[in-house]
C-alpha cells in the first residue's frame, strides 16, 4: 500500500471509496479534491426539488463536506478542479481560486462523473435554456418555477387549458428530450402549472424500455396534458436574448423556457489528456477491478464503463448505484482486498405522474441479436393484488428471452404508482445476473399475500407465457 489515496470527484463513487478506504485503512492519507461546492449528493432527487416535493438543496446531501473532514478524517478540497494527472510522477495539479497544488498519489481514482448533453441546435446559449445536470442547476431552475409562479417575467398573455394546478397558471415550456429526466421534468414542470411541450426526435418516449412500456407511459403522460411531440427534432430554440419558442421541421411551439433532458456523457477529457484510454463506448475502460490503462489508476461511477451481466461487454451505465458499489469496491482494492464490485443489468426506473416503470437486461431486439442471441418476447397484463382485494391495480410486463437456450435476456413493466412494477423488476434482475431460464424463472419461490401480490406473480405469469412460446 502507498500513500496517499487520491480522489478526483466528490459525488458518489468518489465519496464512497475515500469512505470505504478510511474504514478499512484508519491512518492512510486520503485525499480528495472535488471542483464543486457540494459532495456527496442525490441528484437523482434533483427533478423532485424543482418540483417542490423536497424543499432544501440540503437535503440532498446524504453526508457534508465537515463530517467527511472532522468525523472520517479524509482530507476533502471543495473548490478545486484536478487540471492535469502525469502518471509518470504520480501526480496531480489542481486548481482552486487562490492557488495551484501539486499533489502526489500512490493509488489514484478518477471520479468526474458526467454532464449533460447540450444538442447541435441553434438557441442552446439563450436565456431561460436550462440543464438538469448539478446542483446549481437545479437551484436556478427551482428560483425560475417560484419567479413564474409569482407572476414575474412571463411573456404569453394566453395561458392555455392544459393549466388546472394553480389559480394564476404559467406560460407554456419546453422539454427536449423523453428519457429519464425529460419526463420527470414534464412532471415536475407541470405540478407547478406549466403548459408542458415534449419533444422527442424518436418515435416514442423511453427509447431504452419496451415499445408496450413506451406506449403505456406516452398515453398517461397526455392524460395528464402533456403535449406529446414525437417525431419531432428540434432544429432551433429561436427568440432573440431570451428563448421564445421551439421550432421543429413541422412546427413553431411558443415557450417562456427550455429544459434540455438529452442525455449525458462521461467526463473523459482529464484521463485522455493523461494518456489513459477510453473504451468502445466512449468512457473510461477499465478491467474487472476498475483499474484504468495507466497502472494503479482507477476510475468508476459516471465517467466509466462497466460490464454488462447479460452480454459480457463493456456498457455505459450512469447510473447512481453502480458508482457507489464500484466506488466502494475500489476502497477496498487500494486497501488491501482487491474486489470487482460487479457487472450491471441496466436496471433503472422512472415516475411519470402516477405510472411507474422500470426496465432491466436486455429489451431491445435489435440490441439483443447484435450480442449474439436470438431474442423472442412476450408481454403480459396481470393483477398487482388479489382479484378481491380493494384498491388494486394492472402490471403491464415484457419478458424477453433467447429462444435456443431459454435463457433470460431483459424485461420491461409498468404499472400505476405504488402497484410493483419497479419492485418486481428486481426478480428479473437477479435471474439475469444468475443466467436464469425462462423454466428456472417460472419455479421462483415469489411472496404471496393478497395486499401484495396474486398467487401468481405477473413475473411468473410472463414466465409462463413466454415459456410457451419458446416450446412452440
Amino acid at each position: 500500500m502507498r500513500d496517499p489515496f487520491v480522489v478526483v470527484g466528490g459525488d458518489a463513487a468518489g465519496m464512497s471509496a475515500a469512505s470505504k478506504a478510511r474504514r478499512e485503512a484508519p491512518d492512510r492519507e486520503i485525499v480528495v479534491f472535488e471542483k464543486g461546492e457540494w459532495v456527496s449528493y442525490g441528484a437523482c432527487g434533483l427533478p423532485y426539488y424543482v418540483k417542490g416535493e423536497i424543499q432544501s438543496l440540503e437535503d440532498l446531501v446524504s453526508v457534508t463536506p465537515e463530517e467527511f473532514r472532522e468525523e472520517r478524517d479524509i482530507d476533502l478540497r471543495t473548490g478545486h478542479e484536478v487540471v492535469a494527472i502525469d502518471t509518470e510522477a504520480r501526480t496531480v495539479t489542481a486548481e482552486s481560486e487562490s492557488e495551484t497544488v501539486t499533489q502526489t498519489y500512490g493509488d489514484l481514482l478518477i471520479a468526474t462523473g458526467a454532464e449533460a448533453v447540450v444538442p447541435s441546435i441553434d438557441g442552446t446559449d439563450r436565456e431561460g435554456v436550462y440543464t438538469l445536470g448539478s446542483m446549481s442547476d437545479g437551484k436556478e431552475l427551482r428560483e425560475y418555477v417560484a419567479r413564474a409562479r409569482d407572476g414575474e417575467g412571463l411573456q404569453q398573455p394566453d395561458r392555455g387549458p392544459a393549466c388546472r394546478y394553480l389559480e394564476d397558471c404559467t406560460g407554456p415550456v419546453g422539454v427536449v428530450g423523453g428519457g429519464y429526466i425529460g419526463i420527470e421534468m414534464a412532471e415536475a414542470l407541470a405540478e407547478n402549472g406549466f403548459e408542458v411541450n415534449l419533444f422527442q426526435r424518436g418515435d416514442r418516449v423511453l427509447k431504452g424500455f419496451s415499445d408496450e412500456t413506451s406506449e403505456y407511459v406516452a398515453d398517461h403522460l397526455r392524460d395528464e396534458d402533456v403535449a406529446l411531440h414525437l417525431g419531432a427534432e428540434v432544429r432551433e430554440l429561436a427568440g432573440g436574448d431570451h428563448v421564445e419558442a421551439v421550432v421543429t421541421a413541422d412546427d413553431r411551439i411558443e415557450v417562456e423556457m427550455v429544459l434540455l433532458g438529452t442525455g449525458v456523457r462521461p467526463r473523459t477529457d482529464l484521463a485522455e489528456d493523461a494518456g489513459i484510454e477510453r473504451g468502445e463506448t466512449g468512457a473510461i475502460a477499465t478491467d474487472a477491478y476498475r483499474e484504468t490503462s495507466a497502472p494503479d489508476v482507477y476510475a468508476a461511477g459516471d465517467c466509466a464503463e462497466a460490464t454488462h451481466v447479460v452480454t459480457g461487454e463493456p456498457t455505459y451505465v450512469p447510473l447512481a448505484l453502480t458508482a457507489n458499489r464500484h466506488g466502494r469496491a475500489i476502497g477496498q482494492t487500494v486497501t488491501g482486498t482487491p474486489t470487482e464490485g460487479g457487472g450491471v443489468a441496466g436496471t433503472a426506473a422512472v415516475k411519470a405522474f402516477d405510472v411507474e416503470a422500470a426496465r432491466t437486461g436486455l429489451v431491445d431486439h435489435d440490441k439483443a441479436r447484435a450480442a449474439g442471441f436470438d431474442p423472442v418476447s412476450e408481454t403480459v397484463t396481470a393483477k398487482s393484488r388479489a382479484g378481491y382485494y380493494p384498491d388494486g391495480g394492472n402490471v403491464r410486463l415484457t419478458l424477453t428471452a433467447d429462444r435456443d437456450s431459454g435463457r433470460v435476456l431483459g424485461a420491461s413493466l409498468a404499472s400505476e404508482y405504488g402497484e410493483g412494477a419497479v419492485h418486481r423488476s428486481h426478480a428479473v434482475v437477479a435471474a439475469l445476473s444468475e443466467g436464469a431460464t425462462v423454466a428456472d424463472v417460472e419455479n421462483y419461490d415469489l411472496a404471496y399475500a393478497p395486499p401484495f401480490n396474486t398467487t401468481w406473480d405477473p413475473v411468473l405469469v410472463a414466465a409462463k407465457v413466454l415459456g410457451g412460446t419458446l416450446q412452440d
